[in-house]
């Protein structure tokens, strides 16, 4: 804990000398050892009580040869073209892309697996976009419940797509 020491009594002065006023000094010593105690107490409890944060990840199947052909009906292709200024493009199927913006994503996307349940998302995202705007699509598609989505690249023919949708 702590303590004071106040000192002893005086020293007696000889006949003849001066007296000084007898000031005693204090001195303070505190003792840390039951404060370190404490210490390693409150971080061991913080250490066992802290709840760590897991990474929040999406799980992504990847077909095992490149060159793996897969047949989707077009009435079961949603087709998400995303261009750089953020605009996102869509089409089921062979229709004509029409053009939709981010927040208007998820209640699109829930209604059209609503509509059709077995739909799957194809993602092309322009390489001038952003990524954050890729990865917050596919947080939407996945909060929509859509499980089966791909991502490919976007080509000279999305462009031209892209640029009819514009013009229509």
């Amino acid at each position: 804990m702590a303590g004071v020491d106040l000192g002893g009594g005086g020293k007696s002065h000889g006949k003849g000398a001066k007296k000084h006023k007898n000031k005693k000094r204090i001195s303070v010593r505190i003792d840390m050892t039951p404060m370190v105690d404490v210490i390693m107490l409150l971080l061991t409890f913080f250490m066992l009580t802290t709840v760590f944060s897991t990474p929040q990840t999406m799980e992504i199947n990847v077909p095992p040869e490149n060159d793996t052909k897969v047949e989707v009906a077009e009435t079961k292709l949603l087709t998400l073209r995303v261009v750089p200024d953020g605009d996102i493009y869509y089409n089921i199927g062979v229709n004509t892309p029409a053009k939709m913006t981010f927040g208007e994503l998820q209640g699109f996307l829930v209604q059209t697996l609503a509509a059709e349940p077995g739909i799957i998302c194809l993602l092309k995202v322009h390489r001038d976009g952003k990524y954050e705007m890729m990865v917050n699509i596919m947080d939407e598609i996945n909060i929509a419940g859509i499980t089966r989505f791909s991502l490919a690249p976007f080509n000279d023919a999305d462009e031209r797509v892209v640029q009819k949708a514009k013009g229509a």
